[in-house]
C-alpha cells in the first residue's frame, strides 16, 4: 500500500502567499505600475500643481473642482495613492531583482562546458569538419583564436574528446540588475524628497499647516519645521538689503514655516531682459550668516549655478518685489479734487476719498512691460464736432461692434502689431466691507496706440481672467485732465445744460431758427443717456427679466434706447442723428470745461478729432469702471527681491546614480549581445580531430551571423 501524500488541507494555506509574491515579482505587475506613474504624471503635467484653489474653481467649475480635489489631482505627486503607487513599484522591483540576482550571478560563473556534444547539432549556429591536425594543436589553436576574439574560455576533458565552452557579452545581464536597480534608486529617492518625510514629521512631532496671515516672527511653533529636518523643499523671500532665515512650505491646506541654520542677506539683485521683455539673467549676491558658529559667507546665486551650505542647497527660483515705494494720484472719476497717496507693495490701507468702503491692497510693480501694441490704424465708428455726418453715423448694430472693438485687452488691438516697452505698471487690489476684491493694473506713462496717447487702465475680477483696459486719451500735455474734466462734468446736469444750448447754438441752421429748442433738446436727451442720469434698461432684460437693472451710460445705453423707443426702418437714419449730436454736444462740452479751466477751446483738426473719438469710447467705457477713483502712478522707489528655492535632499545622489545605473543598464541591454560558443573536439583514427562549433545569442542578428561565419573559417580553415 503506497503512503499517502500531503493533504490539501495542509498546502492550501501557503498558496496565497505564494500567489502574491509571484504577481508582486512579476513583470507584468510592474509594468502596470509603471503605465499608472506615466498616466499620473501626464496628469501632473496638464493640471497645474499647488495653485490656490479658487483657481481651480474658475477652470474646472465648483463640482468637478471639488471631485478634483478629492482624488488630489492638484497635488499629484504627493496624493497618497501616488505615494502607494510608487511603494508597490519599489517593492515589485526589488522582488524581481532578489529572485532573478542568484540565476544571473550563477549564469556569470558558469561557463556551461557539462553541455553533450550531441546537444550542438540543435543550435542554429553550427558547423562541424575534420581537420588534418591532432587534438592537442587543434585545442591550442582555439585557444589562442578564442583569446585574439576576446571570449573567455574553459575546457572540460573528457573520455571521447574535449569540450571548449566560451562566453562573450555578460555585461548584457549586468545591464538587467543596473536598469532594475536603478528604479528602486531613483523610487527611493523620490520618497524621501518629496513631502512624504515631512508629512510623516508633521504627524508625529504634532504639526500643522498655518492658514493665517500676520509677521513671519508671530508664527506659532506648531507651524514650524525645526533646522534638524532631513528633507525638504521650500521658498525663502528675501528683498535687497534684507535678511531672512524661514523658509515656506506650501501645503494644500495652508503653509509651514521651515526654519534654517543660517540667515540669507540680499547685497544686490541683477536681471537683464531680451528685448522682449523676458529675463535672460538674474543672479543674486548674497552673504550666508551662520546661526551656530557665527561665519558669513559671501557667494552669488545664479540660474543653473547653486549655492550649498551646511547640506542645504539654495537655487535662484526667480523674483520679486521687495516692497517698493509707490507715490500716486487718486483721480476721482465723478469729480471733486484729487488727492495723494503713497504705500508699500505688500502692505495694505484704507481708500479715503471713496463713496464707499474700500481696502487698497498693494500688490506689485513692473518696471518694463514689453507688450505689443496697435499701428496707425485707427479705429471708425465714432465722429467728433469736426467730422461730417457719414464719418460720425452708424447704425445701432453698427455702435456695438464699435463698442466691442474698444474694450478688451489693450495691448491686442486690431490694426498692425509692434512690440515694445511701455514703460512701468503697478497693480493693486480694492476689497469692500464683503471681501470681495477686484484687481487692477495701471500704467504710469501714456501709451501711443493708434496715433493716440492714451493712459492704461486694467481692471480683472478673477485671476484666471486677462484685464480688461480703460483707454484714457492724454492731452496735448500728454496729461488726462481734459478727459477729466469733461467726465466730471458729464455729471453735472448744469453743464450738460450749457454744452446742449452751445451745441445747438452752433448747429442751427440760419434760415430755420425754429430748429434750435429742438436740437437743444435733444442734445440734452442724448447727454443724459450717455451720462446715465436717464437709464434705459435692456430690451432683451425687460422682456425676460423686468426687475433687471438699467444700464449705467455710455454707447450700450444710447443703442439700447434707439433699439427700444425707434421703429427698425428708421433705426439708422436716428443712430446717426444722435451720434452727430453727442459728438458734437461733448466737444461743446470739453471745450466748456477748458474755459473754465482758463484754456483755450480745442483746434479743430485731424488730432482733436482723434483725442474726441478716443475720448467718447473711453467715457462710455467709464461708465462700467467699477472704482470710483483711478490712480495713477506718478513716481516710485524699486526694491527687489530674490526668490530662492532651498532644498536638503539626501534622495538626490540615489537619484544621480539610479540615472547612471540607468543609462549603463539601458545600454547594456541594448547594445550589448550575450553569446556562448562550444567546440567539441574528438579524435578520430589517423590523428585526425573532429570538431563541432556551435553558438548561441540572445538574439539572431546578421553581426551574429557575420561573427560566427568570421571563427568557423578560422577555426575550421574554411572559406567564409
Amino acid at each position: 500500500m503506497s503512503s499517502p501524500g500531503p493533504s490539501s488541507a495542509s498546502v492550501a494555506p501557503a498558496r496565497p502567499w505564494r500567489d502574491a509574491y509571484e504577481l508582486l515579482a512579476s513583470m507584468r505587475f510592474a509594468i502596470a505600475l509603471l503605465t499608472l506613474i506615466c498616466i499620473a504624471s501626464v496628469i501632473g503635467t496638464v493640471v497645474q500643481q499647488n495653485e490656490p484653489y479658487v483657481n481651480y474653481v474658475n477652470q474646472f467649475g465648483p463640482f468637478w473642482a471639488e471631485v478634483f480635489a478629492a482624488v488630489g489631482l492638484y497635488t499629484v505627486y504627493s496624493a497618497g495613492w501616488f505615494l502607494l503607487i510608487l511603494g508597490f513599484l519599489v517593492l515589485s522591483t526589488s522582488l524581481c531583482i532578489a529572485r532573478n540576482t542568484p540565476k544571473i550571478l550563477a549564469e556569470l560563473r558558469t561557463f556551461k562546458e557539462q553541455v553533450r556534444e550531441q546537444s550542438l547539432a540543435a543550435f542554429h549556429h553550427r558547423a562541424e569538419a575534420v581537420l588534418t591536425a591532432p587534438p592537442d594543436a587543434v585545442l591550442q589553436r582555439s585557444h589562442a583564436l578564442l583569446a585574439a576574439l576576446g571570449w573567455q574560455a574553459r575546457a572540460q576533458v573528457r573520455t571521447n574528446g574535449t569540450m571548449i565552452a566560451a562566453r562573450k557579452g555578460m555585461a548584457h545581464k549586468i545591464g538587467y540588475l543596473a536598469a532594475h536597480s536603478a528604479i528602486v534608486l531613483v523610487c527611493l529617492g523620490g520618497l524621501l524628497d518629496g513631502d512624504l518625510v515631512v508629512r510623516a514629521q508633521m504627524a508625529w512631532q504634532g504639526k500643522s499647516s498655518y492658514s493665517g496671515s500676520g509677521l513671519v516672527r508671530d508664527v506659532p511653533d506648531r507651524h514650524r519645521l525645526s533646522g534638524t529636518n532631513p528633507t525638504f523643499r521650500a521658498n525663502l523671500l528675501v528683498p535687497e538689503g534684507g535678511r531672512a532665515g524661514v523658509a515656506i512650505l506650501n501645503m494644500p491646506d495652508g503653509v509651514v514655516l521651515q526654519d534654517l541654520p543660517f540667515d540669507v542677506e540680499l547685497r544686490k539683485f541683477t536681471v537683464e531682459h531680451y528685448e522682449t521683455g523676458m529675463p535672460k539673467l538674474f543672479a543674486s549676491e548674497i552673504v550666508i550668516h551662520d546661526r551656530d558658529t557665527g561665519a558669513t559667507r559671501a557667494a552669488t546665486v545664479k540660474v543653473n549655478e547653486p549655492v550649498t551650505h551646511r547640506g542645504i542647497t539654495m537655487y535662484q527660483s526667480s523674483f520679486d518685489d521687495g516692497g517698493s515705494l509707490l507715490r500716486l494720484r487718486a483721480r476721482p472719476l465723478a469729480g471733486g479734487p484729487g488727492f495723494d497717496l503713497q504705500g508699500t507693495v505688500g502692505q495694505t490701507t484704507g481708500l479715503t476719498g471713496a463713496q464707499q468702503s474700500l481696502r487698497l491692497e498693494y500688490t506689485g510693480l513692473r518696471v518694463i512691460n514689453v507688450e505689443e501694441v496697435g499701428g496707425a490704424t485707427a479705429p471708425d465708428g465714432v465722429g467728433t464736432a469736426s467730422a461730417s455726418a457719414s464719418e460720425a453715423a452708424a447704425s445701432a448694430a453698427g455702435l456695438g461692434a464699435a463698442i466691442e472693438r474698444h474694450l478688451g485687452s489693450a495691448a491686442r488691438p486690431p490694426g498692425k502689431r509692434t512690440t515694445r516697452n511701455i514703460g512701468p505698471s503697478f497693480t493693486y487690489k480694492l476689497r469692500d466691507a464683503s471681501g470681495q476684491a477686484r484687481e487692477y493694473q495701471n500704467y504710469m506713462l501714456p501709451v501711443d496706440m493708434d496715433g493716440q496717447r492714451v493712459f492704461l487702465a486694467g481692471v480683472r475680477d478673477t485671476p484666471a481672467e486677462p484685464f480688461r483696459y480703460l483707454r484714457i486719451p492724454a492731452d496735448a500735455n500728454d496729461s488726462p485732465d481734459d478727459w477729466l474734466r469733461a467726465r466730471a462734468a458729464l455729471l453735472d446736469p448744469v453743464l450738460r445744460e450749457k454744452a446742449a444750448q452751445r451745441y445747438a447754438r452752433l448747429a442751427t441752421p440760419a434760415d430755420r431758427p425754429q430748429m434750435r429748442d429742438q436740437i437743444q433738446a435733444t442734445a440734452l436727451r442724448a447727454l443724459a443717456l450717455y451720462a446715465g442720469a436717464e437709464r434705459v434698461r435692456p430690451v432683451s432684460a425687460a422682456a425676460s427679466a423686468p426687475g433687471a437693472d438699467p444700464l449705467p451710460g455710455g454707447l450700450p445705453a444710447l443703442a439700447e434706447f434707439i433699439e427700444s423707443q425707434v421703429p427698425q426702418d428708421e433705426r439708422t437714419r436716428m443712430s446717426e442723428v444722435l451720434l452727430r449730436i453727442l459728438s458734437g454736444s461733448l466737444f461743446e462740452l470739453v471745450n466748456l470745461t477748458r474755459e473754465q479751466a482758463g484754456l483755450g477751446a480745442l483746434p479743430l483738426g485731424e488730432g482733436t478729432q482723434r483725442f474726441m473719438q478716443q475720448a467718447m469710447m473711453a467715457w462710455s467705457d467709464a461708465a462700467y469702471y467699477p472704482a470710483p477713483v483711478w490712480l495713477q502712478l506718478e513716481d516710485y522707489t524699486q526694491v527687489q527681491a530674490s526668490v530662492f528655492q532651498v532644498a536638503r535632499a539626501p534622495g538626490r545622489n540615489l537619484v544621480y546614480l539610479g540615472a547612471v545605473l540607468l543609462i549603463v543598464g539601458v545600454f547594456a541591454m541594448l547594445y550589448i549581445r550575450e553569446r556562448r560558443l562550444w567546440i567539441w573536439l574528438q579524435p578520430e583514427p589517423g590523428g585526425l580531430t573532429r570538431v563541432r562549433v556551435a553558438l548561441s545569442t540572445t538574439r539572431r542578428t546578421l553581426d551574429a551571423d557575420a561573427e560566427f561565419d568570421q571563427f568557423q573559417a578560422a577555426l575550421l580553415e574554411k572559406t567564409p
